[in-house]
C-alpha cells in the first residue's frame, strides 16, 4: 500500500461508482468528467495496491476488497456530510443546514407545516430531509435529529417522547358502501386488504409488540393482502382511492374526509421519539428545529389524535 493517503475525492468518487455502477453515473452525480471519475479510481487503487472494480457487461464490478471498504467509506462520508452542516451558518445563529431523519409517512403528512413554520421564523435555516423507515445512526451523524417509532437505547443521545400516533384500520367511504363495513376482526376475509410488502426488522418487532399488547390484533402472518406496497404513502393512497381497507396512522386519516375509522377495538401502538446527539446540544439552529419538531408533533397530535397523548409506553 502506498503510505501517501489518498484524497477524499477519491472515496467520495469510489462510493458514488459503488452505488451507481459506472464512472459515467458517479460524474453525473458529483459534477466532474467521467476521465476525471476514472482518474479518482485509478489513483485510489493505486494507493491501496489492489483492484476495486471489474468491468463486466454490467458495468463496473466490485470486487471483494471494494465491498470490504464499502462501510468505511460510508463513514467517511457521513462525516464529511456533518462536518459541513455544522460548518454552516454563521456561531451563534439559528442558520445554515440540519439533517432530519423521519419515516415517510411523518415527512410527507406531517413535517411539511412545522418546517414551513421553522423557516418564517428563521429565514436562514436549511433543512435536509431523509425520509425512510431504515434508522440512521445519530451517534455517527448521518442524521442532526431523527424521528423514530421505537426508543433510541444509546447513552449519547437527547430523547424527548412525543406521543403514540396510534394506527388503526381504515377505509373510503365509497369503498365501504360498495363492500360493506367489517363489524368484527374476522369480517376482513372478505374484504381486499392493504398491507406491507415484505416484513422489515421495524415492521417485524411492531407486529410483535402489537400482538402481545392486544390480542384483538388479526395475526399478520394469516392476512392476504390484496395490494402489497413497501412504501407507507403508498399504502394510503390505495386506502383513499378506495382499493381496500388497511392501516394507517388514526391522526392522519381524520385529515382525509373519505376515510372512516372500522374495528376500533383494534389499536395499534406506535410511540414515537425525537432524538438528536447531545453534543448538539451547544448549537443553537439543532436545538431549535429539536424543540420545533417536538412541539409541532404534539401539536399535531392533540389537533388530530387527543388520546394519542395520554398513552405512553
Amino acid at each position: 500500500m502506498n503510505t501517501i493517503e489518498p484524497s477524499w475525492d477519491f472515496y467520495r468518487t469510489f462510493l458514488s461508482v459503488l452505488r451507481d455502477g459506472s464512472l459515467s453515473a458517479a460524474a453525473r452525480e458529483l459534477g466532474i468528467t467521467q476521465p476525471t471519475a476514472g482518474r479518482h479510481i485509478g489513483a485510489l487503487e493505486e494507493a491501496l495496491g489492489y483492484q476495486l472494480f471489474i468491468r463486466s457487461p454490467h458495468g463496473l464490478m466490485p470486487t471483494e476488497a471494494a465491498l470490504a471498504l464499502r462501510p468505511y467509506a460510508e463513514n467517511l462520508a457521513a462525516t464529511a456530510s456533518a462536518l459541513l452542516r455544522a460548518a454552516s451558518g454563521e456561531v451563534g445563529k439559528v442558520e445554515g443546514s440540519v439533517r432530519i431523519s423521519a419515516a415517510d409517512m411523518i415527512g410527507v403528512e406531517i413535517l411539511p407545516d412545522i418546517i414551513t413554520a421553522l423557516q418564517e421564523r428563521y429565514p436562514r435555516l436549511e433543512i435536509e430531509l431523509s425520509l425512510s423507515d431504515t434508522i440512521e445512526d445519530l451517534l455517527r451523524r448521518e442524521a442532526d435529529i431523527a424521528i423514530r417509532m421505537t426508543e433510541p437505547l444509546q447513552e449519547a443521545l437527547v430523547i424527548r417522547y412525543v406521543g403514540n400516533m396510534r394506527l388503526g384500520f381504515h377505509g373510503n367511504k365509497s369503498y365501504l358502501a360498495k363492500a360493506g363495513t367489517p363489524q368484527v376482526k374476522q369480517d376482513l376475509d372478505n374484504h381486499h386488504l392493504i398491507g406491507f410488502d415484505r416484513k422489515t426488522p421495524f415492521i417485524r418487532s411492531l407486529l410483535q409488540k402489537m400482538r402481545k399488547d392486544n390480542p384483538n390484533i388479526p395475526d399478520a402472518e394469516a392476512i392476504g393482502f390484496s395490494v402489497r406496497a413497501d412504501s407507507n404513502l403508498a399504502q394510503l393512497s390505495m386506502i383513499r382511492a378506495g382499493a381496500g381497507i388497511g392501516v394507517c396512522q388514526i391522526g392522519i386519516a381524520k385529515r382525509h374526509q373519505e376515510l372512516v375509522r372500522i374495528l376500533p377495538e383494534i389499536e395499534i401502538p406506535l410511540y414515537t421519539w425525537v432524538a438528536m446527539h447531545e453534543n448538539l446540544r451547544t448549537s443553537p439552529k439543532c436545538r431549535a428545529v429539536f424543540s420545533a419538531l417536538v412541539d409541532g408533533l404534539k401539536n399535531h397530535l392533540k389537533l388530530t389524535d387527543p388520546d394519542a397523548l395520554t398513552h405512553k409506553p
